[in-house]
């Protein structure tokens, strides 16, 4: 099969340079991390916890994957939105996925590079735990009505390591929770140093400033590792090309509808220009780049995703602010009931009082007294997509309109996809 060829981006042929490539097989062959990579002595917590000390069979970072992997946060990401909300395609990508093709992407990558790839799977596989349902959309639903009432800022990373490292107190590495709060892809850069951060006094400040600054000092962060590094420009080369391929399964666009050319084609196209053109200007160097080209071309891509996709009458909905309206009731009603304290509510009975137990078994505690706008806030954003819209249906009858019950059959694949 010919190799795809991307004429705005001619020269990211997906391939290494030679020096490079022999550079790669010979770090391979050795067996060793490279300089600069995270070992797993390394790894920081919180607490000095014999279970969680490292092992032949289960390295330090290893250890944080199974522990994500095991949370009831990752298994909901099923049920999430990545970018489509309410198409009846199980073709289309839930967020579930998403966190597996950053993990694969960024592995890719890693390898290549001598990176600890068990540092890069857990990063990559907890950088989302914190988003909420219906994708981007219901995470600035959710901000508006947080920031307005609390003051505070409701970002998904922030809330991803939140969830990590408070409401289910898994104890998790410093490297792992910095991945996840500094993965956000909304900001690409062509280069990546490393922040120097080295332990979680500083982290801490970190965290409080997020939630008092929100994006303004988001968009400062840095991750502390080179591991982390990757997982972030993972995260846009997993998604810049899936989506376009869930937009043209869902109809929303054609196959020529991008500058490219490259349809839905674009995404393995992607794949192996963007790892390439990372492994190539970032092998045996201290930061993680991408080249000129590569870094002019992923922005240009994302950019016209968001002018032919993420704006789009479609994946806005008719009803965009119907269901804004109903993030703010649902956030009303559930502090009112945090406030009548009556535990048959479901704020308690599938939120409060599950942590509560899970905490215990780690000798901690769930904090939900002192801040019901960030105890609301939790409980919201771990919703599934389906729990939420059943909770609006049960408490407000009049959203039952908003929510099409659409037949699978209203979803057709062009014709070429059914031929052999």
């Amino acid at each position: 099969m010919a190799r795809l060829l991307n004429p705005l981006a001619p020269h990211l042929a997906g391939t290494l340079s030679p020096d490079v490539e022999a550079g790669v097989k010979a770090l391979l062959a050795s067996g060793a991390l490279a300089d600069g990579a995270t070992p797993d002595e390394a790894a920081l917590r919180r607490d000095a916890r014999a279970a969680d000390e490292e092992s032949v069979m289960r390295p330090a970072f290893l250890r944080d994957t199974e522990k994500i992997i095991h949370m009831p946060a990752y298994n909901r990401l099923s049920g999430k939105t990545q970018v489509f909300s309410f198409a009846a395609n199980d073709d289309l990508t839930r967020r579930g996925l998403h966190v597996q093709l950053v993990a694969r992407v960024a592995r890719d990558i890693g390898r290549a590079l001598g990176l600890n790839l068990d540092l890069i799977e857990a990063m990559a596989l907890g950088h989302d735990l914190g988003h909420t349902p219906f994708g981007h959309a219901g995470e600035h639903f959710l901000n508006d009505v947080f920031h307005e009432r609390s003051g505070l800022w409701f970002m998904h990373n922030v809330q991803s390591v939140r969830v990590l490292d408070v409401l289910y107190g898994r104890n998790i590495a410093l490297q792992t929770l910095d991945g996840a709060l500094c993965h956000n892809g909304e900001f690409v850069n062509q280069h990546l140093k490393t922040s120097g951060l080295a332990d979680f006094g500083e982290f801490d400040r970190r965290i409080e400033r997020c939630w008092a600054e929100g994006p303004a000092f988001v968009k400062t962060l840095r991750p502390m590792t080179k591991e982390g590094c990757v997982v972030r420009l993972s995260d846009i080369i997993a998604y810049v090309g899936k989506d376009r391929q869930d937009a043209v399964r869902a109809g929303l666009v054609g196959e020529d509808a991008f500058r490219d050319g490259l349809g839905g084609g674009y995404n393995a196209w992607a794949l192996s220009a963007f790892v390439a053109d990372i492994v190539n200007e970032s092998f045996g160097k201290p930061e993680i780049s991408m080249s000129e080209e590569g870094f002019r071309e992923l922005a240009r891509a994302k950019e016209e995703n968001y002018e032919k996709i993420y704006r789009t009458h479609e994946v806005a909905g008719d009803f965009s602010e119907d269901i804004q309206e109903l993030f703010s009731a649902l956030y009303d009603h559930e502090l009112e009931s945090l406030a009548s304290g009556d535990e048959s509510r479901a704020i308690f009975h599938h939120h409060i009082i599950p942590l509560e137990a899970h905490l215990a078994h780690y000798g901690r505690t769930y904090d939900w007294k002192s801040s019901p706008d960030q105890t609301v806030a939790d409980f919201i954003s771990a919703m599934t997509d389906d729990y939420f819209i059943a909770t609006c249906e049960r408490l407000f009858p009049e959203a039952r309109r908003l929510f099409p019950k659409r037949s699978y059959f209203d979803y057709k694949l062009p014709v070429r996809e059914w031929e052999g």
